[in-house]
């Protein structure tokens, strides 16, 4: 298939990049690679799929020179006019929209960066699926939409009526925007509500890479909450393998939905919304636990109170996508921990060490 990827700087999009690449499938991936977190180490991605940083410009195609079938070009997804250009040119099968601008705290401080990369973006997606005749969407959501639901585990048949932050709220937005063109144009789309993906080539801004990099500088770790919360942790490979599971099976009607008793996660249109995650919360002072003897050293821990806009828990009931897509997650919290440190250390380690003894 031709498959168009958006975010492929991020985390999640450069693993499906090479996984998709890996079984055969032709590539455009598309990033405006932004300075929420550090972008070296997002051209350092790039990197690894054969993208080189110094012929990256603005709307100007990029040929990887490791996969022949991957091309990149960097792009803001609000310019509506070259995004359905693209689309229009390349003809694309399926359409995999991962990038947005992410962090639920970062949300309350710049709002509006969430109305521009989520919400009209998302917008400029929707619409150049629809006049692409592209046969699935696939897109993100997020676990945070489930707000202040308590019910646990997280159903995709749960009510998602009260984020508690504007990431969240965006991420709502999307799934109903999406639904309103699977019904209007029966444009088949299916949403996944990831839960905290991490792994090797991570984001900087996530919890387990702030205390790596805490532990690995003598620095204290902030546990919010007094570390009374769970986290349903999912490793970056079961989160791709998930992805592509679901990407080739476009969503479809569902023949016995009831109006009168609607399921959320699905409808008479071409829609579906699914949790991705791996159904075993922890409790957050086990995973630092976990870390230390990855790393080798013990935590300094600082104790705080509970931020605002989290939530003190998240648990993935992915029945669906094991009944749908035979999904199974199969990395342990400590061989994907080990994975992680290993790969901060050899990413990090001597260009730290060098700076310390200069």
């Amino acid at each position: 298939m031709k498959v168009l990827v958006t975010g492929t700087a991020g985390f999640i999009g450069s693993y499906l990049a090479k996984a998709l690449l890996c079984r055969g499938d032709e590539v455009v991936g598309i990033d405006n690679i932004n300075d929420y977190y550090d972008i070296n180490l997002k051209y350092a991605r790039l990197a690894e799929s054969g993208i080189l940083e110094e012929l990256v410009n603005w709307h100007t195609e990029v040929q990887s020179l490791k996969y022949p079938g991957y091309r990149f070009i960097r792009m803001n997804l609000e310019d509506k006019k070259e995004l359905l250009a693209l689309c229009m040119r390349e003809q694309f099968d399926v359409i995999v929209h991962l990038a947005a601008q992410a962090g639920v705290r970062y949300s309350i401080t710049n709002p509006d960066a969430y109305a521009q990369s989520n919400l009209l973006s998302f917008l400029n997606i929707l619409e150049a699926s629809r006049h692409n005749q592209i046969k699935h969407l696939v897109y993100a959501s997020s676990s945070s939409v489930y707000g202040l639901n308590e019910t646990m585990p997280f159903s995709v048949k749960d009510s998602v009526d009260h984020p508690v932050s504007l990431y969240a709220a965006s991420k709502k937005a999307n799934e109903l925007m999406a639904h309103t063109y699977s019904h209007l144009y029966r444009i088949p789309t299916s949403g996944l509500r990831f839960f905290t993906v991490y792994g090797p080539w991570g984001r900087p801004d996530m919890a387990y890479f702030l205390f790596a990099d805490a532990i690995f500088n003598n620095k204290p770790i902030k546990v919010f909450n007094n570390g009374k919360m769970k986290r349903d942790f999912t490793y970056i490979d079961d989160i791709v393998t998930g992805i592509v599971n679901v990407m080739d099976k476009p969503a479809e009607p569902c023949a016995n939905w009831n109006p009168k008793q609607p399921d959320p996660s699905r409808s008479t249109a071409p829609y579906c919304i699914y949790n991705i995650g791996n159904n075993n919360p922890v409790q957050l002072m086990s995973f630092i636990q976990e870390i230390e003897k990855c790393m080798g050293k013990k935590a300094v821990l600082e104790m705080q109170g509970i931020q605002a806009g989290d939530v003190t828990a998240t648990w993935a009931n992915v029945d669906d996508l094991m009944h749908n897509f035979n999904y199974k997650p199969s990395t342990s919290i400590k061989t994907g921990l080990s994975n992680f440190t290993e790969w901060y250390k050899e990413y990090y380690g001597v260009e730290k060490l060098v700076a310390l003894t200069a």
